[in-house]
């Protein structure tokens, strides 16, 4: 399922703050050389986040799945001059790639980067997050919100992608779509947190923490 056609999709491009060049390079080459490349955030999602991230003025972000970095560098736009972003990322095939792309952002101060099982990384993190982006392996969804949970400040922001899987939430049937059902299901019923479903791509959850 397309939520918007490629005319509207064109339109909101054209109507947003326009794609960095070093993000419209990043998008061309994670299409032309990276399998699974519609992972990728894109420009319009990625305006989103940066924007999202931006109102909250966050010093400390944590992103679950780096891919090709194009959101990590999205997000790291709002950080302040001693802002930091965790990402993490289990690939390790796509590490030297995005660490160039890192270094080439005037961003590689402020990102830490780390190849691993996020299950395994992130009980040893000791920061407090102002924004989370969870955007890995969807069975992980619930395990990755409650790994990170008492490390998110009071308002603070945890986005969740790909919450309405091409439409599929509405009446499939299969293991995965079941898996990210599940896990929406435990959102709103979550009464520790303000939530609200963006139909952007394919759907961000956003969750804030009362």
């Amino acid at each position: 399922m397309e939520f918007q056609n490629d005319a509207i999709q064109e339109y909101l491009e054209q109507h947003c703050e326009p794609e960095p060049e070093l993000l419209r390079h990043i998008n061309r080459e994670t299409h032309l050389k990276v399998p699974m490349a519609r992972m990728l955030s894109g420009h319009f999602q990625g305006r989103v986040l940066s924007m999202l991230a931006k109102l909250i003025q966050p010093r400390r972000i944590l992103e679950i799945g780096t891919f090709t970095g194009y959101a990590t560098l999205c997000l790291a736009e709002s950080l302040p001059g001693d802002g930091i972003i965790d990402t993490i990322d289990i690939n390790e095939e796509l590490e030297d790639r995005v660490r160039g792309y890192f270094n080439r952002s005037g961003f590689a101060q402020k990102i830490r980067y780390q190849i691993g099982n996020a299950i395994d990384i992130i009980p040893q993190l000791t920061e407090t997050y102002d924004l989370v982006f969870i955007d890995a392996d969807k069975k992980n969804n619930t395990n990755y919100y409650d790994l990170v949970f008492n490390k998110v400040r009071k308002g603070g922001l945890i986005i969740v992608d790909n919450v309405l899987w091409s439409g599929k939430i509405i009446s499939a049937s299969d293991k995965d779509t079941q898996n990210i059902r599940e896990f929406n299901e435990k959102i709103t019923q979550d009464m520790r947190v303000e939530k609200l479903i963006l139909p952007v791509r394919d759907g961000l959850f956003i969750i804030r923490k009362i």
